[in-house]
């Protein structure tokens, strides 16, 4: 007669898989004692350094299940040696170190203003520099037809123009249909201001406040949140802050930015 043993450990007894996960520089974790949540920045035989967004470095043992990875308890291990990944800008591309920056284009990319100019330079600066492509902001788009008739744009110099809120029906809309030459591109995200294209859980919120019409919505925005409403500019610095690459913004908008500089840098544009 065959013989069976029987497991008689209650299931809730019983020890649990945890997998274990390569401490690679960039990979985010949560300690859960602490509720410390980072990026890896280094990992050093039994420790690891974790920087939060607000660039506060902490370190914690690398214990058996002593961290979290989209919410699932792993055990965080010291990468082995092997072939060395290649590093990311910002934006997600492939770092070229010692790369140069290339002679600036003729073609430009507008946006609509500082803080717009700010986040692209912050998650796209390195590609840009590259690519030898210049941003520029406006103050407003309601002159952008005569601004696009200005620069003149041709085969050699590509023109690409970032709009806020640019909604079918919108003012802004209107504005960028307006615009007809085969050598420059007018795209947009939906969002009322760029503040809204980085994503909420990045800044600290639950989401983004809903400011009734007819307020100024920066200003709407940092009274609903607690913010200093006389300093809008500060509120900026600390949303820039909290950007550490393009997986802080919305894809509405990545895909837009991404879009403009492969027209601008399109073959045959200088």
């Amino acid at each position: 007669m065959r013989q069976y043993s029987a497991d008689l450990t209650p299931p809730w007894k019983k020890p649990q898989f945890v997998p274990e996960v390569a401490a690679e520089p960039g990979l985010v974790v949560e300690e859960p004692g602490s509720g410390f949540c980072g990026a890896v920045i280094r990992c050093e035989a039994g420790t690891v350094t974790l920087e939060d967004r607000f660039g506060k470095h902490r370190v914690f043992p690398l214990e058996p299940g002593g961290f979290l990875l989209e919410g699932r308890v792993v055990t965080l291990v010291r990468p082995s040696a092997g072939p060395v990944r290649p590093a990311r800008t910002a934006s997600g591309s492939v770092a070229v170190p010692g790369a140069r920056a290339r002679v600036a284009r003729a073609g430009r990319i507008y946006v609509e203003g500082r803080h717009d100019a700010e986040l692209v330079e912050k998650v796209w600066g390195d590609d840009l520099r590259i690519e030898g492509v210049v941003v520029e902001y406006l103050e407003g788009v309601d002159d952008l037809p005569s601004i696009v008739a200005d620069f003149a744009p041709g085969p050699d110099a590509r023109l690409g123009v970032l709009v806020d809120h640019l909604v079918p029906g919108s003012k802004e809309w209107r504005i960028a249909e307006s615009v007809t030459s085969e050598h420059a591109l007018v795209v947009g995200h939906p969002y009322i201001d760029i503040w809204e294209a980085v994503k909420p859980s990045s800044v600290g919120i639950a989401g983004w406040p809903r400011v009734p019409r007819g307020q100024d919505w920066k200003t709407g925005v940092c009274r609903a949140l607690g913010w200093r409403v006389a300093n809008t500019g500060e509120a900026w610095q600390r949303i820039l802050a909290s950007v550490r690459s393009y997986k802080d913004l919305e894809p509405a908008l990545l895909g837009r930015v991404e879009e403009l500089i492969d027209f601008v840098t399109e073959s045959g544009a200088a």
